[in-house]
């Protein structure tokens, strides 16, 4: 189960990140999910004018690593991405996109995160991935 943490701390904790720069924003924790949101504008384009693929990526990894720091003690543990990948099945030049992240593997050593992002205005899907995350100790 998710910790239950305030949107604001969780959203200020990206202050000078990359998060912050695509302006990506949590919307909800639930108790095994959680949802963010990233315009589609100049910042997240390729060059044809559509979300690049690398900004959904990010996307994954930002709300898998997030999650798993929902999961953890901090003071022992930390979340590093191990790998992802992601499956890009519609594309998209203007709006926002929302990313719904839900934990299906909880280990000990290992988190598995499965992202699906929407297009906030018609929920059609975007593009779905899968972020694995690592549990290494805090040094």
């Amino acid at each position: 189960m998710l910790k239950k943490v305030d949107i604001n701390i969780i959203n200020a904790m990206s202050k000078n990140t990359l998060m912050a720069l695509l302006d990506m924003k949590c919307t909800e924790i639930g108790d095994d999910y959680v949802v963010c949101t990233m315009p589609v504008n100049e910042k997240t384009h390729q060059p044809m004018g559509l979300l690049h693929g690398g900004a959904s990526a990010a996307l994954i990894e930002s709300i898998g690593s997030m999650g798993s720091s929902l999961l953890l003690d901090l003071d022992k543990e930390v979340p590093v991405g191990l790998e992802i990948n992601a499956n890009h099945v519609g594309g998209l030049k203007s709006g926002l996109v929302r990313g719904v992240g839900k934990i299906i593997h909880a280990g000990k050593r290992t988190h598995v995160w499965q992202v699906d992002i929407f297009d906030d205005s018609t929920d059609k899907l975007i593009c779905t991935g899968r972020l694995t995350v690592m549990v290494v100790p805090r040094k």
